[in-house]
């Protein structure tokens, strides 16, 4: 591991709450694939197990913000472990009920309950955020918690893909709720890490999506969550397509292996300018990426063109969280990250559903002109919330850097 990194666990505690924070989110990758795959081989229904793993990103979506808003509120231990036990509970039914073939009503609404699952990303980077705030390591930590998210996409749809397919069809969904389970209650019995509560008279009460900047990140990367929600969904059915379904889980990995690689080297580059202009950078990166999977004619060409496509996405990801301590209150600091990733996992419902349908009707090519489309939109509203983005909030949480560049800019 290259020394910044190291430097970042010279805090005392720093190493109990990461490794609790990767096992905690390893679900998110499990959990929508695995329910994907576990439908499809009991059912044969790709249109239903697109609008199942897109009910529990919807959930999400829904749910997220407001189990953050009372983290915020009243910290992490107190809010996130009732909150584990909704989403367990549900997981459990929904095991049983695609199992005994229950009605597809009751699939959906243990769906609904998968969804209350906390962000534990977002999680962890308020602990970095508490530790580092005001130091270049918080732009290190962010860099070195995008990898994370990268390595648990990697291993995420690997191990439960792998399981149901291997071992029965409800084994990856089972293995996502006991890592939920094990990271989050070892994440809340550190409790020397925990960020210190808000209550709501010392914040001054609404939202975080109050602010502009917000309001922007998180429009666009509901279009960015599509082409993620997209691209899962038609590969299973293109590797199905190709008689090797199995497979799809190595080409997914190699999707978030490239945006592994990238996240690690953004990691030790100190930038100059305005974040912004690299956020919207990245953006068009990550829309163009999409273009090369509507040629796609085999798995091999199809594994090459994910790797380069998931070299914009950490990078992105990075800056993203970057902007939100700009445009932020610190006192509302998680509930504005949670927000990029309802974002992120409403797009993910709509672009997983649409996928499906569109498999069911022409089939797994024509579907990844769903993820194309989400591109081009994302890469619209973008350009169009751009000047929001120029526009700090006070009282936010930024790092030296960023605060050092915006003094420069405005003496300047």
């Amino acid at each position: 591991m290259p020394s910044p990194y190291r430097a970042l666990f010279a805090a005392p505690g720093s190493k109990g709450f990461s490794t609790a924070g990767f096992l905690g989110r390893i679900p998110v990758s499990m959990m929508g694939i695995g329910v994907v795959t576990m439908i499809s081989q009991l059912t044969g229904r790709y249109g239903l197990a697109g609008a199942l793993s897109a009910t529990i990103a919807l959930s999400a979506a829904v749910a997220g913000p407001q189990v953050s808003r009372l983290v915020d509120q009243f910290g992490q231990r107190r809010v996130l472990r009732p909150a584990t036990l909704i989403s367990l509970t549900a997981a459990a039914v929904l095991l049983f009920a695609a199992h005994y073939g229950w009605p597809d009503w009751v699939l959906f609404v243990a769906c609904v309950g998968v969804g209350c699952v906390p962000s534990v990303g977002a999680m962890i980077r308020a602990r970095w955020a508490a530790l580092y705030r005001g130091t270049p390591q918080l732009h290190t930590a962010y860099s070195f918690e995008s990898v994370v998210d990268e390595v648990c996409f990697i291993f995420g749809p690997i191990i439960s893909i792998g399981l149901s397919t291997a071992w029965f069809p409800e084994a990856g969904p089972l293995f996502a709720a006991c890592f939920l389970a094990v990271g989050v209650f070892w994440l809340t019995a550190q409790r020397a890490t925990e960020p210190e509560p808000h209550p709501r008279e010392h914040r001054g009460g609404g939202t975080a999506m109050r602010s502009r900047g917000l309001q922007v990140l998180v429009a666009t990367f509901v279009a960015t969550g599509a082409i993620f929600g997209a691209v899962d969904v038609v590969t299973v059915a293109f590797a199905d397509e190709e008689g090797h379904k199995a497979a799809a889980s190595v080409v997914l990995a190699l999707y978030a292996a490239g945006s592994c690689v990238a996240g690690m080297v953004f990691g030790l580059l100190h930038f100059a300018g305005a974040p912004e202009r690299r956020w919207l950078l990245g953006v068009c990166a990550m829309a163009v990426s999409m273009i090369p999977l509507l040629l796609v004619g085999n798995l091999p060409f199809l594994a090459v063109a994910l790797f380069v496509a998931g070299l914009s996405i950490a990078p992105t990801m990075i800056t993203t969280m970057s902007l939100i301590e700009e445009h932020v209150p610190r006192a509302q600091l998680t509930e504005g990250m949670t927000w990029v990733s309802t974002g992120l996992a409403a797009g993910v419902a709509l672009g997983s559903s649409a996928a499906g349908w569109v498999i069911d009707a022409a089939g797994a090519r024509a579907g990844y002109g769903v993820p194309a489309v989400a591109g081009a939109v994302a890469v619209a509203v973008g350009f169009l919330g751009f000047r929001r983005l120029k526009r700090p909030a006070t009282g936010r949480g930024g790092s030296v850097e960023q605060h050092s560049e915006r003094k420069e800019r405005h003496v300047a």
